[in-house]
């Protein structure tokens, strides 16, 4: 099965829903490795329960970014990874990890891609900035990582309609629902071959 390395920074409820999909059958694919930047990361101790190994690792333990990549890229060949699924990542992963991963690195975002995304644009930001534009529509991006923030080829995309009595939280809880049921489906998707890249349109069943 497709080896996946999945980067978490803080509670690691994505994570847990993937691993609740290859628990039940439905996702087939063997997660190898566990990355946080945060050593208090609740996604750390979801993968040790789970058997992932589970690696705390940040560009601050190091004195220069190559170092950090060297070592990032390091722990990725030592596992054989294959894939990278981004699960509220808070760190820009280094180009040097994109590249030799190209089109093999998934991230989900709690908005409608292009719109409210990009640097700070994350979690309760998100959902914030759509409620303040007046957007009647939010929902859930899963993309293929490049070297700019949100940005790469969108893989799917799942509409949730903000309702007018929405807060920050009530809208945030009806899209991390749906985040839960379709990052599974993009993850399976590439991990099964399904997915063409071409530019940035991404074809294939999902």
């Amino acid at each position: 099965m497709t080896r996946v390395a999945v980067f978490a920074s803080g509670g690691g409820s994505n994570f847990q829903a993937l691993l609740d999909a290859r628990e039940r059958g439905d996702l087939h694919v063997d997660f190898a490795l566990a990355i946080s930047n945060n050593s208090g990361a609740q996604a750390l101790d979801r993968a040790r329960r789970h058997g992932v190994t589970a690696v705390h690792l940040a560009p601050s333990h190091f004195p220069a970014e190559a170092d950090y990549t060297k070592k990032l890229l390091e722990l990725l060949d030592g596992h054989r990874v294959e894939i990278i699924a981004l699960a509220g990542y808070m760190k820009k992963l280094p180009s040097a990890v994109v590249q030799r991963f190209r089109n093999r690195i998934l991230n989900i975002h709690p908005g409608l891609l292009p719109g409210f995304g990009g640097p700070g644009m994350y979690g309760h930001h998100v959902h914030a900035a759509v409620l303040e534009h007046g957007a009647k529509l939010s929902g859930v991006t899963v993309h293929l990582v490049d070297e700019e923030y949100d940005h790469g080829p969108i893989v799917l995309q799942e509409p949730v309609r903000v309702l007018d009595n929405d807060t920050p939280e009530t809208l945030a809880a009806r899209v991390l629902a749906v985040e839960h049921a379709s990052y599974w489906r993009a993850l399976e998707a590439l991990a099964q071959g399904r997915l063409t890249v071409s530019g940035r349109r991404v074809t294939g069943a999902v």
